[in-house]
């Protein structure tokens, strides 16, 4: 009906293009419009001016001879000022667009090793933004952004990545974990010496009680018994001792201690040989 009429409607973000009689005439805009068909004047085509997307998969190889897939993603647009060229001048836009972004990815990633790759994607995104732009300004576009959403490498090789990530993060937790162990080590080597330390003290001053205590002993018993000499309260003092040594050991179920000579007239023996060793240690001084 609509051509019946010679009426046209255009949609909206598109354009028409109207000929006449096989010549470009006018690039219509969306609305409603008068196309007399009876002078030659009819449509050859719309032309969308929406934001498109073409996403394109490339394989190539890094500078350290890696194979990888390289995904651009290109969004872009025909120019309703440039209608009559996006038209005309490009039969497939994008098959044209498509053959840049591998004559770009193909000539910057065999430049980058395959990590520096992986860190320059906006670079190479950037690259071919800008050859993209310069070459199809010409044909009515505009390339609107370019992004690199994925860089894929074969499998093999993404396992031995993983494979290197994971040896990296062992060999990283066996050094810690032998840096904990060290510390653990010094810090139960200062313990046990510092253990010792107090206990020698304690010890240290144990035998110093015991000494002041025999002192006060045979001083204390010498004033008090007339006529007893230190040798014989030293004699008293170390019977009274073999004999609570002996009863402890008799008390003792599991004992495994045994005295040489045992006889109750060891004693005086043990208590001579002290005696000479201090004489003889102060005759020496």
């Amino acid at each position: 009906m609509g051509q019946l009429l010679c009426c046209v409607q255009v949609d909206q973000s598109t354009v028409a293009i109207r000929e006449q009689f096989g010549k470009f005439d006018d690039v219509l805009d969306p609305g409603c419009h008068c196309v007399p068909w009876f002078i030659g004047s009819r449509i050859a085509g719309y032309l969308t001016l929406r934001l498109q997307q073409l996403d394109v998969k490339c394989e190539t190889k890094t500078k350290d001879n890696v194979f990888v897939n390289v995904v651009a993603s290109v969004q872009y647009r025909a120019l309703a000022g440039k209608a009559s060229d996006a038209f005309y001048k490009l039969s497939n836009t994008r098959t044209q667009i498509q053959a840049y972004v591998f004559d770009v990815i193909r000539a910057s990633v065999p430049k980058l090793n395959l990590d520096d790759a992986f860190e320059q994607k906006n670079e190479i995104a950037k690259a071919v933004e800008d050859e993209l732009e310069k070459a199809m300004s010409a044909y009515g576009y505009e390339i609107v952004q370019t992004l690199i959403v994925d860089i894929e490498p074969d499998e093999h090789v993404k396992r031995a990545m993983n494979e290197i990530n994971a040896a990296a993060r062992l060999r990283l937790a066996a050094n810690e974990k032998a840096e904990a162990e060290k510390i653990i080590q010094i810090k139960r080597a200062e313990g046990e010496a510092e253990a010792k330390y107090l206990s020698g003290l304690g010890i240290a001053r144990q035998r110093q009680a015991i000494v002041d205590g025999l002192r006060d002993s045979v001083l204390g018993f010498s004033i008090n018994v007339p006529g007893t000499t230190a040798k014989d309260v030293m004699d008293m003092v170390l019977v009274t001792q073999y004999f609570d040594t002996m009863k402890e050991i008799g008390a003792a179920s599991k004992s495994s201690a045994v005295f040489i000579p045992h006889g109750p007239g060891a004693v005086r023996d043990i208590a001579s040989q002290i005696r000479d060793g201090l004489l003889q240690t102060n005759q020496v001084q």
